[in-house]
Parts: C-alpha cells; sequence; structure tokens
C-alpha cells in the first residue's frame, strides 16, 4: 500500500517563519552579525586598495575570503550532520571574534600587509566554511516543512538587510575613526550571537549506536552528492551563475575607486545599495515567484545582473549608476533564493549538511574562480572591459544553461520505514562488512523490458542510500529471472541505508512488485565479506 499524501498546506505567508521565537532570535543574531561582517569585509577590500594598486593583489582578498569554503565545505558538512550542531557553531563564532580582534590589533598598531591582510581573509574564510552547511541545516529545525522556502528567503533577506547596513555604515566607520574601529565592531557582533546561540535550547540528541562517524559520513555524503541527478543540475545552474556574477565583487572596491573617482564612503554606499535592493527584491520574490516558475527567475536575475555590469562597464553618471546597483541586489537575492532553495527542497535530514555543503563548495569555488579570473581579465584590459566580459559571458552561459531544468522538490522526503529489519541467525557485528544484498525477481518475458525501465531508476535510490556498487544480472539458464544486487561497506552502513529510503523511494520500489510474478515477494538475500586467512609462504 502506497504511504498516505502529506496533506495539503496553504501556501505560506512570506515571513510567517518569524512567528517561531527561535527562529526569529536566531535571525535577527545572525543580521547584526552579518553587519559587523560585512563592516569588516569593507575594511579588508578597502585597506588592500591601499596597500596594493594591483587588481589581481585586490581581487585575491574576495578569492582568500571564498577560496576555504571550496576546499573545507564537504568536511564541515560531515561535521554539521555528526556533532552538536548548536555547540560546533558556538565554537566557530568564537575562532571568528578571534580573527576579528587580531585584525583590530594588527590595524591599530598600524602593521597589517597585503600579504597578513590576504591570510586573515583566508582565516576568515575558514570559519564561514565550517559554518555555512551547519546554519543553513538548522533551519529545518526551526520551521515546518511547509515553511521551508519561506525560511531560506527570510535568511537570505536577513543577509541582505546586513548588506544594506553593514557596508554603508562600515563606510562611514572607515572614513571617520580608521579600521580598527571597524574590526572592533565586528568583534562585538560576534558576542551578540554567541549570546544568542547560548539561548536557544535545542533537544539533545537521543543515544544511537548506528551514529556515523566522520570518515564513514564523508564517504556516505560523497556517495549521495555523485548519485543524486537532481542536484547536479542545482549544482550546474549555481556554478554558471555565480563563476560571471563574482564579477562585480571582486572589481568592485576598483570600480568605485577608478570609475567613479570615490572614496570608502562611497564604496560603502555603493555596496549598501546592493543590499537594499536585496531588500527590495525580497519584498517583490513571493510575487515574482508566481509569475515566472524557477528556471525563468533563475534566467530573469542572469539577464538581470548582466544588463547591470554592462552599464556600469560604460562608467555613467553616479546618479545613473545608483539604480544599477539596486538592481544587482533585487536579481543576487533572487538567484541565491532560487538555487538555495531547490538544493533544500530535495535533500533529506540525515544528508542535509552535506549536501548543502557541496551545494557552498561550488558555490563559493565559483566565486573564488570568477573573482581571480576576472581581476586577471581587469588586471590586461581594464576594469570597464573587464566587466562588460563578464555580463556577455554571463548572458550566453545562462541561455544555454536553460535546457537544464531545475528541480521542483514535490518529493515526500520523509522516512519511510519501508524495510524491515533482516532476521539473521547470529548477532552480525557493526563493523563487518562489505555486505552484498541481492534481490531475485520474477519476471515475464512481456514485462523485462518495463521491469529494466523501472529498475534503473531505482539504482539511483541505492547509490545515494548507502551503495557503492550496483548491478543487474540475468540468469541464462532461466530467461524470468533477474537479480539485482548491490555492495554496502558495512553492516552498520547497511542499517543506516534501512534508515534512508524515503516515502518516494519507497513508491518507487512498490512500483517494481507489479512486475513479480507467482504471487511471493521478491526473495532478498544479504551475505557478508569472510575475513580470510594470510596465505602460507612460497616454500624455498
Amino acid at each position: 500500500m502506497n504511504a498516505a499524501p502529506p496533506a495539503q498546506q496553504s501556501a505560506p505567508r512570506p515571513f510567517a517563519p518569524l512567528a517561531h521565537a527561535t527562529f526569529a532570535v536566531l535571525w535577527v543574531a545572525t543580521i547584526l552579525g552579518n553587519v559587523g561582517s560585512f563592516m569588516r569585509d569593507v575594511a579588508n577590500a578597502w585597506l588592500a586598495t591601499d596597500l596594493s594598486t594591483s587588481p589581481t593583489a585586490v581581487a585575491a582578498i574576495q578569492a582568500a575570503t571564498t577560496l576555504p569554503v571550496f576546499l573545507l565545505a564537504i568536511p564541515a558538512g560531515v561535521l554539521s550532520d555528526i556533532l552538536d550542531r548548536r555547540r560546533f557553531l558556538i565554537v566557530i563564532q568564537v575562532a571568528l571574534g578571534l580573527v576579528s580582534g587580531t585584525l583590530m590589533m594588527l590595524a591599530w598598531r598600524g602593521a597589517l600587509t597585503i600579504e597578513i591582510l590576504i591570510f586573515m581573509a583566508f582565516l576568515g574564510g575558514i570559519g564561514a566554511a565550517m559554518m555555512g552547511p551547519t546554519w543553513q541545516s538548522i533551519v529545518p529545525e526551526l520551521v515546518p516543512r511547509h515553511e521551508l522556502r519561506s525560511a531560506v528567503a527570510l535568511n537570505g533577506l536577513g543577509v541582505n538587510i546586513a548588506r544594506a547596513i553593514g557596508p554603508a555604515t562600515g563606510g562611514v566607520l572607515l572614513a571617520a575613526f580608521g579600521a580598527a574601529a571597524t574590526y572592533a565592531v565586528d568583534f562585538v557582533s560576534y558576542i551578540l550571537v554567541i549570546g544568542a546561540l547560548a539561548w536557544w535550547r535545542r533537544p539533545p540528541r537521543a543515544s544511537d549506536p548506528l551514529r556515523e562517524h566522520f570518515f564513514g559520513a564523508l564517504r556516505a555524503g560523497l556517495r549521495y552528492t555523485r548519485a543524486h541527478s537532481k542536484l547536479h543540475v542545482v549544482l550546474f545552474r549555481a556554478a554558471v551563475y555565480f563563476v560571471s556574477g563574482s564579477a562585480i565583487w571582486a572589481l568592485l572596491p576598483l570600480v568605485a575607486r577608478q570609475l567613479f573617482a570615490g572614496g570608502a564612503g562611497l564604496y560603502g554606499l555603493l555596496l549598501g545599495m546592493v543590499g537594499g535592493g536585496a531588500i527590495v527584491g525580497a519584498l517583490l520574490l513571493p510575487r515574482l515567484q508566481a509569475w515566472l516558475d524557477a528556471d525563468r527567475l533563475l534566467l530573469a536575475a542572469a539577464v538581470a545582473t548582466a544588463a547591470a555590469m554592462g552599464l556600469l562597464s560604460l562608467a555613467p553618471p553616479l546618479a545613473l549608476a545608483l539604480p544599477l546597483f539596486l538592481l544587482l541586489g533585487v536579481a543576487w537575492i533572487a538567484a541565491l533564493t532560487t538555487l538555495g532553495g531547490a538544493a533544500q527542497a530535495i535533500l533529506p535530514d540525515w544528508v542535509r549538511g552535506r549536501a548543502l555543503a557541496v551545494y557552498q563548495m561550488v558555490f563559493n569555488g565559483a566565486l573564488a574562480a570568477g573573482s581571480l579570473a576576472w581581476g586577471a581579465v581587469a588586471q590586461r584590459v581594464g576594469v570597464p572591459t573587464g566587466l562588460l566580459a563578464a555580463a556577455v559571458f554571463l548572458l550566453l552561459s545562462s541561455l544555454l544553461a536553460q535546457r537544464f531544468r531545475l528541480p521542483q522538490g514535490e518529493d515526500d522526503l520523509a522516512p519511510s520505514q519501508a524495510w524491515p529489519d533482516p532476521r539473521m541467525a547470529v548477532k552480525i557485528e557493526d563493523d563487518r562488512g562489505p555486505v552484498l544484498v541481492q534481490i531475485d525477481y520474477r519476471v515475464a518475458a512481456a514485462d523485462r523490458q518495463d521491469f529494466l525501465v523501472a529498475v534503473r531508476r531505482l539504482s539511483e535510490e541505492r547509490l545515494r542510500d548507502g551503495a557503492f556498487n550496483w548491478c543487474v544480472m540475468e540468469d541464462p539458464n532461466d530467461p524470468e529471472r533477474l537479480v539485482e544486487w548491490f555492495l554496502v561497506e558495512s553492516w552498520a552502513e547497511h542499517m543506516r541505508q534501512h534508515r534512508r529510503v524515503h516515502n518516494a523511494d519507497a513508491d518507487l520500489q512498490r512500483e517494481l512488485l507489479r512486475f513479480q510474478q507467482g504471487g511471493t515477494p521478491p526473495r532478498v538475500q544479504h551475505l557478508l565479506g569472510v575475513r580470510l586467512p594470510p596465505a602460507p609462504s612460497a616454500s624455498r
């Protein structure tokens, strides 16, 4: 019998998640923390233009901030799935506070160099890499599933509220009091976030004999993302947008200084305009999502971003340029929310942190690679031509990427408990393996092709949930016998695999049963790898 469909939920209001106290407190705390982080980023970027006139060196600040997320996102995602997320976030916030405190002291003593600044930006990026997957993973703990997309959109809105306030405030502080004061305010913001996390009373994790350990969880996460075709589409579309969209962030300090002959205050204002545009975009998103599906909305964001960068390359008067930065903010939040919501909607809870870490790795890897690439282009041909080249590349690549449609996330991902625990004659140690699971089907010749099509669809589920190899074989002496088998690395991992099967996959497995002849279920066998004695040494 198929599982009952989930109850229909009315479309949630955009601000409905704020009715949940824990989400609201952490949301406000995150805004305050991000205000401080954007102030620090303004100080880093502007000090880089004082310490070096090279576009490559200036773009390296952006790359140093995002590269650690590319390198460390997956280990961070593993930790977010196996550690207490609240405590892990507190430790990360303490570490990031120490980075900002160090920058404050070095700036106060006038001891910063471009090399030290890049290194400290890299350390800050490490903290962001550790924090990103965990912070995203706690969202489903704070709101009901039907409000998940609204919560993702609100998180994006919060980031851009901070982007509207933080850079402008940072630019004013930087111009009036210097970099040390700007870093000091960022240091205080971490204290506020730590306080909010300490206030959150997250239920303790129950003891679990099948709890994953780091390297096993890492392998399981990589297997999952390697086998998830819908996630591949989200990652590809994210890479297409962010590789070219990174140009405006990498070159913005030089745009403010060279194209508009401005100082730190103008740079903060331009960032603030982008943040203000993102706030407007977040408020417009429910209406935009009613008019456009996810693919058209992402394409519209790419076209708007490309148009804004192309027009900015012409160095228009500042009064005409400011609305372009608003447009950039609207496009950026639309792309972030569309891609982030698509990723969240197709991920089950057991692997959410690891899979989101892969998304973060692609996102920040694209930003880092794009920042370095467009910085090098601007070094050779100038900032205006570099912006124009990025705009053209973004437009063309986004049009070509439209053939890969974003997933809608309509599957029921709740655990199905569809697999009964196997009954074994002896107790099996959890680390025994590998495990060969063999399923014998009897399929009529007339149904053979339809069965193979259905079981091919099932292979993705097997490989996502724990198998490292999968195959279907036939018996040449019995044409109606088809054997599906898959290998799992250990008995404990196979027991976890039982838990991971969600309702949508259980429906697919039940679909196969209609091909089974004889009125009896397919025969399932479990075979364990045997430890062989060492080979005898050869006689001399």
